[in-house]
C-alpha cells in the first residue's frame, strides 16, 4: 500500500487506552461521586459489624478490627485531650495550694503551741519554787534551833541568848520581832540591833553598843553617859579613864550637846588625855588636859573632825603652851 505524497505519520502523545482500564476509571468515578452513599449503605448493612468499606483499598491489605463504639471512643477521648489536660492542671493547684495552706496552719498552730508552752513552763516553774519556798520556810527545816549575838563587848552574850529563848524553834517568817526588842530594850548599852537569819537554823542578832564620853555628876555619885545623854552605868566614884562633863542643866540642855559632840569627834588617843569638858553654852565648849593642864578653847560643836585635826597638829608643832584656841581651825591661836 502506498504511502500517499504528503502524508507524515505522527506517533499518537500516549499509549492507546485499554478498555478495561476505562471501565476501571468510569467505576472509579461513579464509585466518587457516591463513595458517601456507598459508605453509608455498607456501614449500616448487617452483619458487617459497622465497618465502612474502603473501594479503593486493595485486597491484600489488612481489614481494620475497630468497631464503631470504640472508634467513637477514641475520636472523643482525642478531641477532649486538651480539656482533660487543663483540669488536670487545676486539680494540681488546688492540691498544691491546700497542702501549702495545711503546712502553713501547722507552722502557725507549732509556734502558738510552743510558745503557749514556754509559758506555761515559766509561769510553772514560778509557781513550784515559791510554793517549795513557802513550804520550806514554814517547816521545822528552816526553823530557829541556835542564836548568836555578834558584837556583845560590853552587853553579856549569854544573857541575850537567855532572854530570846523563846524564839527557839520558830520558824524564821514567824519569829516575834516585838518580843526581840521587849527583850533588848532592858540593856542600857545596847544602842541598836539588828536580826538575820542565817539557814537553816541560825538566828543572828547584831549589836551595836552605846559609846560611852564621859560622866555625869549627880547626886550619888557618877553617871556614865554617851553623846546622847543615856546612863549607861552609875558608880559612888569617879570611873577612871573617862572625862567629866561639867555643864549646867544635866544632859537635857544645848551645853551638854555640845560638849558630848566634841568628846565623840575626838581622835581615842586624844580623848584619853582629856580630863573635864566644859560649857555654858552650845559656843563655849573648854578642854582640859590631865598630864600638861593645858586648856583648849574649842568653841561649838561645828567642824569638830577639823578642829581635832588642827589641835593633834598645832600641839605637835607648838608644845608647853597653856592655851591652845582652835574656835577658828583656819588661824589657830597658842597662848
Amino acid at each position: 500500500m502506498k504511502r500517499p505524497s504528503g502524508f507524515t505519520p505522527q506517533r499518537p502523545a500516549n499509549p492507546p487506552a485499554d478498555p478495561r482500564a476505562d471501565r476501571s476509571a468510569d467505576a472509579v468515578g461513579r464509585d466518587g461521586a457516591t463513595g458517601h452513599s456507598d459508605r453509608a449503605r455498607n456501614a449500616n448493612r448487617p452483619g458487617n459489624g459497622g465497618r465502612v468499606e474502603d473501594p479503593q483499598r486493595s485486597a491484600a491489605d489488612p481489614i481494620p478490627l475497630f468497631t464503631v463504639d470504640e472508634e467513637k471512643e477514641s475520636r472523643a477521648g482525642s478531641a477532649s485531650t486538651p480539656t482533660d489536660a487543663g483540669s488536670t492542671t487545676l486539680r494540681q493547684a488546688r492540691k498544691l495550694r491546700k497542702r501549702l495552706e495545711r503546712a502553713e496552719v501547722k507552722r502557725f498552730t507549732a509556734g502558738s503551741r510552743r510558745l503557749r508552752r514556754n509559758w506555761l513552763i515559766g509561769i510553772g516553774s514560778i509557781v513550784g519554787l515559791a510554793l517549795a519556798a513557802v513550804l520550806a520556810a514554814y517547816t521545822p527545816l528552816l526553823s530557829v534551833r541556835e542564836i548568836q549575838v555578834e558584837g556583845a563587848f560590853l552587853v553579856n552574850s549569854d544573857a541575850v541568848v537567855d532572854d530570846l529563848s523563846s524564839q527557839l524553834g520558830s520558824p524564821f517568817p514567824l519569829v516575834d520581832d516585838t518580843a526581840i526588842k521587849a527583850a533588848l530594850v532592858t540593856y542600857p548599852l545596847i544602842e541598836s540591833y539588828s536580826v538575820q537569819a542565817r539557814p537553816p537554823s541560825t538566828l543572828v542578832v547584831r549589836l551595836v553598843e552605846r559609846t560611852p564620853v564621859g560622866v555625869l555628876p549627880n547626886a550619888d555619885g557618877f553617871s556614865v553617859v554617851d553623846a546622847a545623854g543615856v546612863v549607861i552605868a552609875d558608880s559612888a566614884t569617879r570611873p577612871p579613864n573617862y572625862p567629866l562633863i561639867a555643864v549646867g542643866g544635866g544632859s537635857d540642855t544645848d551645853a551638854f550637846t555640845a560638849a558630848a559632840a566634841t568628846l565623840r569627834s575626838l581622835p581615842a588617843e586624844f580623848l584619853a588625855t582629856v580630863d573635864e569638858v566644859t560649857a555654858t553654852t552650845k559656843d563655849d565648849v573648854t578642854l582640859t588636859l590631865r598630864d600638861s593642864e593645858s586648856t583648849v578653847v574649842w568653841g561649838s560643836a561645828d567642824e569638830s573632825k577639823l578642829k581635832a585635826y588642827t589641835l593633834t597638829k598645832l600641839m605637835a608643832s607648838q608644845p608647853g603652851f597653856d592655851v591652845y584656841d582652835v574656835s577658828s581651825p583656819s588661824v589657830a591661836v597658842v597662848r
